[in-house]
């Protein structure tokens, strides 16, 4: 889901991360050529030529190494557009583990950084003051987390537009869950908004596709396993 606001409102990411006002951005295709791999986000600032790449993480630990794939991530990209690229790593889950502290790659004559967000120690107020960036307030800095969740919930139910309220309920409710009970969160935003959510309905359908699926194969292989048991008291 963060992914998901990160493509859906880049404008508002360049504010937040960089400082900017811009007016003529373009989401760029996330997978990288030569052995393709695909990044989290890319958005182009066309007035200044400058790329803003976000990766997002839920765990510090990765394979390969995050700070060996910010490196790989930035010559494929420099390579490609041979422009200014500011590389950003939003960690959504608090930890304290001591990756989520590493900003760099260091090999032999080879040194590369990039700029590493905690999301848990960020002030929610800037968040909070952006209706495209309410989901990520859920995860951020508060003493009352619980109280910081219910302000959350209160902003997105102010949002007129049925679709964007729909849709940014549906990111409250994934994001909020690196945090919360996902059950206090579904008793907090109200079923009727989420209904309203193409992306959560998708969701749904996936997981109903999922279900049945998996029920499909289950029958069939009940129903070899009760043939193979008659086909043996038949020889026997």
């Amino acid at each position: 889901m963060a992914k998901y606001l990160a493509e859906e409102y880049p404008s508002e990411f360049f504010h937040w991360l960089l400082g900017e006002e811009p007016r003529d951005i373009q989401v760029l295709k996330t997978e990288l050529s030569s052995e393709p791999i695909q990044v989290d986000a890319l958005s182009l600032l066309q007035s200044t030529n400058q790329i803003l790449h976000l990766e997002f993480q839920t765990l510090p630990q990765s394979e390969p190494p995050l700070p060996f794939r910010m490196l790989d991530y930035w010559v494929r990209l420099h390579r490609k557009y041979r422009c200014r690229i500011d590389q950003v790593v939003i960690f959504l889950k608090s930890t304290t583990s001591d990756l989520v502290f590493t900003n760099e790659f260091r090999d032999t004559n080879t040194w590369h950084s990039y700029r590493v967000i905690r999301l848990w120690e960020q002030d929610p107020l800037p968040l909070l003051a952006n209706r495209a960036l309410l989901p990520l307030a859920t995860l951020a800095r508060s003493n009352q987390p619980l109280g910081l969740l219910e302000q959350v919930v209160a902003e997105v139910d102010k949002i007129e537009e049925k679709p964007l309220r729909g849709n940014l309920a549906a990111c409250v409710d994934v994001l909020a869950g690196l945090r919360f009970d996902q059950g206090l969160v579904r008793r907090l935003l109200r079923e009727e908004i989420m209904e309203e959510s193409v992306t959560y309905q998708d969701i749904i359908q996936k997981g109903v596709q999922k279900g049945l699926q998996q029920g499909l194969q289950q029958g069939l292989q009940q129903g070899l396993d009760r043939g193979k048991q008659e086909e043996a008291v038949l020889i026997v």
